[in-house]
């Protein structure tokens, strides 16, 4: 810190004394203020805190030590250096000074050099702990903006794991259910739209779907185009997966509702779910992390998707047996499913609410 720009607050209830470091510091480039008592002084840092204090002991009413002690019990004050500087030489008043609060001490009658010696030394000190404190907080900042662009790619769970082994992740689930959404007819119908129009429209639609999967505790896995990948189970397991994108699938039916083609067409979704297992979920790449799930559960419930009708929910059997004591269902039948055959699938209508005319 240049001695032009530090500011000295000299307390000492000798006028003579107060004149003598008054000229000393000045001389040297200082800005200094002056307090004959320690009540005055605790006034003076509170309106206008100092770079430094220079403080005597023996005072009146309030000694150099009530006064330090003072600052230091104050969260504002508690960062400005103390130098004691008393006639005071025992080693124990030496010891009591840097028990309150003191950085250094200094004993009269004093030597103007090793005053300005000592005034240096802690400013330099605080400069070098307030550039320390500044790079800490930029260390803070940037490690702060490093796990936000992590958690965007990777679940909380997994960034945890890779902040405390920075190893291969992964991991083996006997169970989990799978949700793949499709916006029906994407490609054909935005094509008129402007680009700007389009990502607009999709990050809409997408934002919202992210609330519901927050809101579902279910993990998304990714988006590619207009595809929308969920998974309920994991990484943090739970016994509802199935009744979670359930939940999830009946809620983006009803939020793309609210949404239109430029032509006024209604935007319709595609959506498939499947339940099962084993599949084995990881964290791959080096400089991409992407966090990705495997397993012909998985590909069974792509095809959910793909195979199935505009603005319907399709389910395998296998996620019809979990959630139908609770949701009603209407069975579309045995379609063959590319890769697996013929497989009997069910529309996912909603919560139970009685309708004779569905199976359960």
């Amino acid at each position: 810190m240049d001695n032009d720009q530090a500011n000295i607050l000299v307390v000492d209830d000798t006028p003579d004394n107060l004149r003598l470091l008054g000229a000393i510091l000045t001389d040297q480039g200082y800005r200094v203020r002056k307090a004959l008592n320690g009540q005055t002084a605790l006034k003076t840092v509170r309106t206008a805190p100092p770079d430094l204090i220079l403080l005597d002991i023996n005072m009146p009413v309030m000694n150099g030590y009530e006064v330090c002690q003072e600052l230091k019990a104050d969260e504002e004050t508690q960062e400005i250096p103390v130098i004691f500087i008393s006639a005071l030489d025992d080693v124990l008043d030496k010891v009591k000074a840097f028990k309150v609060g003191g950085v250094d001490y200094i004993t009269k009658p004093f030597q103007g050099e090793e005053v300005i010696a000592r005034i240096d030394n802690q400013l330099t000190i605080q400069q070098l702990q307030k550039q320390l404190q500044a790079q800490n907080t930029l260390l803070r900042q940037a490690q702060d903006k490093s796990e936000g662009l992590l958690l965007n790619i990777l679940p909380q769970s997994i960034v945890e794991q890779l902040k405390e082994k920075p190893d291969l992740i992964a991991e083996q689930y006997e169970e989990a259910t799978f949700l793949f959404a499709d916006i029906v007819g994407f490609t054909g119908l935005s094509a008129p739209m402007p680009p700007k129009e389009v990502v607009k429209l999709l990050n809409e639609i997408f934002s919202i779907f992210d609330q519901i999967v927050e809101r579902q505790g279910l993990e998304k896995i990714r988006t590619i185009g207009d595809s929308y990948f969920v998974a309920g189970g994991l990484p943090i397991r739970r016994a509802d997966h199935a009744e979670a994108a359930a939940d999830m699938a009946l809620e983006m039916q009803r939020a793309i509702s609210d949404f239109q083609w430029s032509n006024g067409e209604s935007i319709k979704l595609r959506v498939g779910i499947n339940t099962g297992g084993p599949v084995v979920a990881a964290v791959i790449g080096i400089k991409k992390f992407a966090y990705d799930v495997w397993g012909d559960t998985v590909n069974i419930a792509s095809r959910m998707e793909s195979q199935g009708v505009p603005g319907k929910i399709q389910v395998t059997a296998a996620t019809h047996e979990k959630l139908r004591d609770n949701y009603l269902f209407e069975r579309r039948g045995a379609i063959t499913v590319r890769g697996k055959g013929e497989m009997t699938t069910y529309w996912l209508l909603g919560p139970k609410s009685g309708k004779s005319n569905l199976i359960n």
